[in-house]
Order: structure tokens, then C-alpha cells, then sequence
């Protein structure tokens, strides 16, 4: 009897994931690696300048270097030390000097040609269309900035209601399989999950009843239906889901970039086999996005009041024709901390930390769902995978850091040994074969209303308490963190001025 008790024990406990961590630089008082450098240079150039010019000359120098370590080790609860805070608001107020912040489109604007061209990071980007071996239409986006292509797969999610916890678990591992073979994907740079809740204008609703309504149907039955189309759409939500993958233009470190025409020809071959093993992680049916889907999308991005417009369209049989110039926001506004474009108001939040210690499966599940108080959300995963070749190199090196924290001082705190451990744990599931990435998450909240702004990021800031997350509000990069949000395949650390690997030395 005891023995059958363990065993269904064992059958109804749900299963946990956890073990990330944040890489980390080996470094002396909290410090990195350059950070550390500087900290040692500076106080053998105090010792020198005590030699040679005087013990006055030396305290100036030693205060000097005093500021600039302070600047490094004052840290928020993001992790951000004051020299990033300190550039950051730098930046927005030379941009808002030359008034970059400011956008204004179409015929009267400042866009080239009169045309509706996107804003920001997303201004010179290039779109074709091409077929892949199924005979499938799909959009491939080119960003001369850094040399990607992307492409975007939608999907419908089958959702976890009346599912069972065992079909959850395999779900969840499909998926980590899927994301541990990106990184022997060729030229693969970067993949993101976009999941989009929107209200729901009703047109598919009305069209669907419309349609297969009997003529002959009593009148009671006819008025019923009517009643519902008319009221089931009010409070109602839509759920979209996108997947972006960003492919190099070279082949190689070092190689000849691929043309359009060439990109398009080499992955028409690789998308039906990515499409294929992404349903089995229950994303559902899924299929590449053809030029006028993924123009219509970034258009309702911009600009919420064209959803109704477009549905109106579709359910009377047309198909509004937009270019890759038309989606572009009439006028746009960057502000400190929100972005202004067309008809809405979005806000946008970064991933800081992620969850500490394990979670279930269904911790995302509410910063996921529609929320009453937002009328247009959007929650973006980027992912980067990491090649097998540089895994094993990255690995050892986070092993030796994380040593290096925990035996730098004679009584290591608490949070270093755990880190040492997860470090250790980490090393290990990478010699065993497990993939290795990196990700990150962005929020935006989208409002019709400004004045429904300070509701929208008070519901912003319940959900990432219940996803035990730390989001932290991208001031001064608004704009930039909208498009990056969106599904294009914008590796956004290709875009910064300073590389993260080097900020994370700091």
C-alpha cells in the first residue's frame, strides 16, 4: 500500500523549471572585469603620482578615481550602475534636442517620397516576398543595419484549458527541444514570441453567422442569433501569437552576404521543417506570414483604429492592398517614458530579472491573458541561441566567474554560493547535450484613451508580480522599445552604440 502511494505522489506532482541565470563577469567588489581593470590601473597610477608629483596630486587622483568607481558600483534594483543612468538620460535629451523624438509621415511629413515609412530602427528595412517548397507566400524583412533577414510564422496556440498536466509537460519540452536546435540552425541570429491581445471588433463573428444563417430558420431562432452577434463581441478579446526567426546575410563569419533572392531561395527549403516541429510544441497550426498579412499587422500596430477598417474589409470580401511604405504611423511622439503614434499611447517594460528559484508551466499565464484595463497588450520573448561550438567556452567561463565572486572573500555571501551552484548545474546539462541561450522579454501596453494611461501601468506592474518578474520601464527609449516588441526580428543589441558584452564587464 505504501509503495502505491509514492507512486501516485510521484504521478500528481507538477513539474518545475527553473536554473537561469544572468551572465556574469569576474571582478573585484562587485565589479567586472573591465571595471576591475580600471579600479587596478587607477590606484597603481595613484601610487605613481605619489612618487613623483606629490601626496596633493595623488588625493586628486585618488578622488577621481573614487567618482568613477562610485558611478560604477551605485547600482538601482535593476542592476543598472549610474553610468548607464547617467548615458541613458544623455542620450534622450540629445535626441530630443535634435528633435529625433518627434515623427510625422505622408504627404506633409518628413518622410522621402510622401510615403507612410516606419519610424526608428525599423525606417530602412526592406520587404519581398517569396514561396517556399510547400507553394506557401511568406514575407522575408531585410535590415540593412545589421545585416538580417527575418521571417514570421503565425500560429494559434491550443491553450491549456481541459488539457492535462502530462500533455503540458510534453508541450513545454517539444518546446525547450525546439529552442535547444535554433542554435544548429545555419546562420540563425535570433528567434522571438510575440503573443498580441486585442479586442475583438466582431466582424468575424458577423460574418461567420451571416453566412451559414438559414433563410428558412423561425423567427425566433433568426432574433437569437442576431442578439448575440450584436452583444458577444462587447468585452471580448482576440489572442494572436507570432514567431520571428533572424537569419545573417552571411553564411559565415567572414562570407559574402546573400542576396534577397538568394536568402529567399535557401530558406523556402528550411521553413516547411520549422513550421513542422513547431506545432508539436503547441503552438498549434502554423505558417509563414505573406507580404499583406505582416503589413496589416504592423499597420494595426501603429495604428489601433484601422483593426476595425481592415476586418470591415475582409468580411466583405476585399483585401486593402498595403505596401511595405504604407504601415508607417502618421505622426509619432517619443516621450521619457511612453510613446505617442496615431490613434493610442503604448508603454513598454523590459525584462530585468527573471523569475528566483522554480516555477510551474503556467506562470506566464496571466501576463499572457487579456486584461480589462489594457485595450491592446503585447508580450515579446527574445530568444538568441547559442551555437555548440561557443557553449561550451561560455559555460566554463560563467563556472570560473561565479568561483571567482564566491572565494574572493574570506565570508561569501549567500546569493554567490547559489550562484555557484546554478553555475555548476548549468555546466553541467551543456556537457550532457542541453542547448544554450540567451533570452529576454518586453511588454508593451497599448491604450486608446491617454487618460487610461496610469490604470494600464498599474495592471502592468500587478501581472509581472504574479509572472514573478522585475520589469523595468525603458525610459528613454520608447520608440525603439516598440518596435523591438514587435514581430520583426529586430535583434536589438546589434543596434546599441556600446555592445552589451562590454556594458556587462562594467
Amino acid at each position: 500500500m505504501v509503495r502505491v502511494a509514492v507512486i501516485e505522489e510521484a504521478r500528481t506532482a507538477r513539474r518545475t523549471y527553473g536554473n537561469w541565470r544572468r551572465p556574469t563577469s569576474p571582478g573585484l567588489m562587485g565589479l567586472g572585469s573591465i571595471g576591475t581593470g580600471v579600479l587596478i590601473a587607477g590606484l597603481v597610477m595613484v601610487v605613481i603620482t605619489v612618487m613623483v608629483a606629490g601626496l596633493w596630486q595623488a588625493v586628486a587622483l585618488g578622488t577621481i578615481l573614487g567618482l568613477v568607481l562610485l558611478l560604477l558600483l551605485a547600482k538601482d534594483r535593476h542592476g543598472r550602475n549610474l553610468l548607464s543612468r547617467i548615458g541613458a538620460r544623455t542620450g534622450w535629451w540629445a535626441a530630443r534636442s535634435r528633435g529625433a523624438h518627434l515623427y510625422s509621415s505622408g504627404p506633409t511629413g518628413r518622410a522621402l517620397w510622401g510615403t507612410f515609412q516606419l519610424p526608428g530602427l525599423v525606417a530602412a528595412t526592406r520587404l519581398s516576398e517569396h514561396s517556399d517548397s510547400y507553394g506557401r507566400r511568406f514575407a522575408m524583412l531585410y535590415t540593412p543595419a545589421t545585416g538580417h533577414y527575418s521571417v514570421v510564422l503565425g500560429t494559434e496556440p491550443d491553450g491549456s484549458a481541459l488539457v492535462d498536466p502530462e500533455q503540458i509537460d510534453t508541450w513545454v519540452a517539444d518546446w525547450g527541444h525546439w529552442l535547444a536546435n535554433l542554435g544548429d540552425e545555419p546562420s540563425l541570429e535570433a528567434a522571438s514570441v510575440t503573443i498580441e491581445t486585442a479586442p475583438d471588433s466582431g466582424t468575424r463573428l458577423r460574418r461567420e453567422v451571416m453566412t451559414h444563417m438559414d433563410p428558412g430558420a423561425p423567427e425566433f431562432a433568426r432574433a437569437m442569433l442576431t442578439q448575440a452577434v450584436e452583444r458577444y463581441p462587447a468585452g471580448s478579446s482576440t489572442v494572436k501569437a507570432y514567431v520571428a526567426l533572424t537569419f545573417t546575410a552571411a553564411p559565415r563569419a567572414g562570407g559574402k552576404k546573400r542576396t534577397p533572392e538568394e536568402m529567399g531561395h535557401d530558406l523556402a527549403a528550411r521553413l516547411p521543417g520549422l513550421t513542422q516541429t513547431l506545432s508539436a510544441t503547441g503552438a498549434g497550426a502554423s505558417h509563414p506570414l505573406s507580404a499583406q498579412e505582416l503589413c496589416e499587422t504592423i499597420r494595426i500596430a501603429y495604428d489601433p483604429a484601422a483593426a476595425a477598417l481592415i476586418d470591415e474589409a475582409h468580411a466583405a470580401g476585399e483585401t486593402p492592398e498595403l505596401s511595405w511604405y504604407d504601415v508607417g504611423p502618421t505622426f509619432a511622439e517619443a516621450t521619457y517614458d511612453g510613446y505617442l503614434h496615431d490613434s493610442a499611447l503604448s508603454v513598454t517594460w523590459g525584462m530585468s530579472t527573471a523569475p528566483r528559484g522554480t516555477v510551474q508551466s503556467g506562470v506566464l499565464a496571466k501576463l499572457l491573458a487579456p486584461h480589462r484595463d489594457v485595450a491592446r497588450k503585447r508580450v515579446t520573448l527574445l530568444y538568441r541561441p547559442v551555437d555548440a561550438a561557443r557553449a561550451a567556452a561560455i559555460v566554463e567561463a560563467d563556472l570560473r566567474a561565479a568561483e571567482f565572486r564566491a572565494t574572493s572573500s574570506a565570508k561569501p555571501a549567500a546569493r554567490d554560493i547559489l550562484a555557484t551552484r546554478a553555475a555548476a548545474a548549468t555546466a553541467s546539462e551543456e556537457a550532457a547535450g542541453a542547448g544554450l541561450l540567451n533570452f529576454g522579454m518586453l511588454v508593451t501596453a497599448t491604450v486608446l484613451d491617454p487618460g487610461k494611461e496610469a490604470d494600464a501601468r498599474a495592471a502592468i506592474d500587478g501581472l509581472s508580480a504574479t509572472a514573478r518578474l522585475r520589469l523595468r520601464l525603458l525610459r528613454g527609449s520608447q520608440d525603439s522599445a516598440f518596435a523591438g516588441a514587435l514581430p520583426l526580428g529586430l535583434v536589438l543589441p546589434r543596434h546599441l552604440r556600446v555592445p552589451a558584452e562590454m556594458r556587462d564587464k562594467l
